[in-house]
């Protein structure tokens, strides 16, 4: 994991400027970093800022920027299957000088250009120039696991793995997207990845599943190369899902855990992780190190799960207490890091983690992010079920098994009506369901309107998709890499595998829910690899903890800084956040609105920092 920032155009950029660029790149590659800079005839000139986390081949030969022949790399992330490319490599007699990932990529390049990306497994955004086109080749990974902004202007073409790396190489005052900081206190989280735009007007993300190609006239260019693979296999049974999922899985874990540095767990109660960790134990007989997070509040508290787990693994593991020291001061932090708002509690507990990995020196840690949107891990999941097998004969019986298991654990009163989606099936209210509570709140509240992609006619598939590529994961993934980055630590995900992806959305959806649970599939295929007390509970805590935990709203100093004066409230009306905060946090999409006033806060308080 790495930093990347460059720049090609006709503008000089001045020494001074390019290395407070590589100083604030520094957390996400603290062991090296470097500039290649080019300048031809035509006045055309190229910058490649790399900042180095050493994971792979840890000797200074893979140093970056990379440079092979006419062509220069810079790279952020891993190319997870390199092993297996190698030997392509070797049979074409081609001898590499290093043994990182980076010179596989480059290689690949060579070999067939834009096309490589088809061969890579993995998580990246990279640049590629040539010396002798004067063509600069970007791309960035399937799901988006890991960030590349850009922005044009007069003088050229800026990008960089984090906004605030384009904002300083490129020297210019870039003026707050007010849009998209009401857009998040109006609808919430869901809403932001729906569109391509970052907090700063004009600088943009670059597409996830895209290549971008810029020429010497910095004409660009754009190219989507992937997308998954949406055709059902009706013929699929239950065992034959539940062995294909157990094999993905484990060789996508085994993957994920090449390093030539110390990995790491991110360890919940639940399913997801714990069928990981088991992986590694279990299957690939390796000795572990877990962490997690615990709440004193029983609503996600996950302890005893946790404690069933280790016990049956015999990890060495470290558990975070959550509590109320320093938040406001945590909070800055790592809203100024972010350059952004911190767009859940739970993302700010996760930075937590992360810095408890780092403190041990590991720099590899794995999670189980995007597993509830592949395999069913909602409570919404069950209803838009049943709403796909309204017709079939097993209809009354999943239904009684959801009033029975399901039904009790659901807080969410829209989410109690087992025939939410036979009524309406356009319904979806409840996706951005704090709006009607925080737009009372709101000076200007963003008119209501909700979108989706449709990729599939089945409602079940194509609202899981949306989920893992607009709505849920895009967050996650964006939240979780900064909060890694922060810490110098570098983050896998190996549910976010293309051939298990593809596979999963295959699979006939009345099969995904069974027996009143919830990914059915994922916890068969573990069956005799993580232990049932936690893979047969029927409860979803999800990583996610009370604000109450983490904020003392009697304490004087906290009021007081809620009602300081700022620019968030041009966003919110102060009389009517005071008499909100005077009226308690009990209901749970209050809290959340909470937060997200507090990070914005903190973002528009201090982004000129930087």
């Amino acid at each position: 994991m790495c930093g990347i920032a460059g720049f090609i155009g006709n503008k000089l950029i001045s020494e001074t400027r390019v290395n407070k660029t590589l100083d604030i790149m520094k957390n996400r590659g603290p062991n090296f970093s470097k500039q290649i800079c080019y300048e031809f005839s035509n006045k055309l000139r190229i910058n490649l800022l790399h900042s180095r986390l050493s994971i792979i081949d840890l000797h200074e030969r893979s140093n970056q920027p990379l440079q092979i022949e006419n062509d220069i790399i810079i790279f952020n992330g891993e190319i997870y299957n390199a092993r297996e490319l190698t030997q392509n490599l070797k049979q074409k007699n081609i001898e590499l000088k290093t043994q990182s990932d980076t010179e596989i990529l480059l290689r690949y390049y060579q070999l067939y250009g834009e096309n490589c990306v088809n061969y890579f497994e993995g998580m990246w955004s990279f640049a590629i120039f040539n010396i002798k086109t004067k063509k600069l080749f970007l791309s960035r990974d399937r799901f988006g696991e890991k960030p590349l902004y850009y922005y044009k202007n007069k003088d050229g073409f800026f990008f960089g793995s984090e906004t605030k790396f384009i904002r300083c190489l490129s020297g210019e005052n870039f003026e707050i997207n007010k849009k998209r900081i009401n857009k998040f206190l109006s609808f919430g989280y869901k809403s932001l990845f729906k569109d391509n735009e970052s907090y700063f007007k004009n600088i943009e993300n670059l597409p996830k599943s895209f290549n971008f190609i810029i020429d010497d006239k910095i004409n660009v260019s754009s190219k989507k190369y992937w997308s998954p693979k949406l055709e059902i296999n009706n013929s699929l049974t239950t065992n034959e899902a539940s062995k294909q999922i157990q094999d993905l899985l484990i060789k996508s874990t085994e993957m994920r855990m090449r390093s030539d540095v110390p990995v790491s767990f991110c360890l919940s109660g639940g399913v997801d992780s714990g069928a990981l960790a088991s992986i590694a134990v279990k299957k690939l007989n390796r000795k572990i190190s877990t962490f997690s997070i615990i709440d004193t509040d029983e609503r996600y508290n996950e302890k005893n799960k946790i404690e069933k787990v280790l016990y049956d693994l015999k990890t060495d593991h470290e558990y975070i207490q959550l509590d109320k020291k320093n938040f406001i001061e945590d909070l800055e932090k790592l809203t100024l890091y972010h350059d952004g708002p911190v767009l859940t509690v739970s993302q700010f507990i996760h930075s937590k983690l992360m810095r408890s990995i780092s403190s041990k020196n590991i720099k590899v840690a794995i999670s189980g992010v995007a597993a509830d949107e592949i395999f069913t891990g909602y409570y919404e999941h069950f209803l838009l079920h049943l709403n796909y097998i309204k017709k079939e004969n097993n209809f009354n019986l999943n239904q009684e098994l959801w009033k029975k298991n399901i039904l009790p654990l659901i807080r969410n009163e829209k989410l109690k009506n087992p025939n939410l989606y036979i009524e309406d099936n356009k319904t979806r209210d409840h996706i951005y369901d704090g709006y009607l509570k925080n737009c009372h709140v709101l000076v200007d509240p963003e008119q209501y309107q909700f979108n989706e992609e449709d990729y599939k006619t089945d409602l079940f598939s194509n609202r899981r998709l949306n989920e893992l590529f607009h709505e849920i994961t895009p967050s996650i993934l964006h939240n979780e890499d900064l909060n890694a980055m922060c810490n110098s630590v570098e983050n896998r995900s190996p549910y976010l595998d293309k051939d298990l992806v593809n596979f999963c959305f295959s699979i006939p959806p009345d099969l995904l829910i069974q027996k009143g649970y919830g990914k059915y599939l994922l916890r068969n295929s573990m069956k005799d690899i993580l232990i049932d007390e936690v893979r047969l509970d029927y409860q979803k805590k999800g990583f996610n903890c009370s604000i109450d935990t983490l904020v003392d709203f009697s304490d004087p100093q906290i009021t007081n800084y809620l009602k300081e004066d700022s620019e968030i409230f041009e966003y919110v009306n102060k009389e009517k956040m005071e008499k909100l905060l005077k009226s308690g946090l009990k209901d749970n999409r209050l809290s959340k609105f909470i937060f997200t006033f507090l990070t914005c806060k903190q973002f528009l308080d201090n982004y000129e920092r930087y």
